[in-house]
């Protein structure tokens, strides 16, 4: 937990750091740091959802089989 932490730290201060460099303004650095995991936290639900459908499985496993096949010849 503290690594997750730790890592959680940097990130903000990274973010804020290219946002502050990119324009300059120490309101709208802020604000992409608050912005941007939040967005980020809602994308990567989004994304497990969509990655555990059963279409996308199936798709994955379809693509999968003709490299398994070809590995075993």
């Amino acid at each position: 937990m503290t690594k997750s932490l730790a890592f959680g730290a940097v990130h903000v201060t990274v973010a804020f750091a290219i946002g502050y460099a990119l324009t300059g303004d120490v309101a709208i650095a802020g604000a992409i740091t608050l912005i941007e995991p939040a967005v980020n936290t809602v994308v990567h639900y989004l994304f497990d959802r969509w990655w555990g459908h059963p279409r996308i499985k199936a798709a994955w496993a379809r693509w999968r089989a003709p490299a398994a096949r070809a590995t075993a010849s």
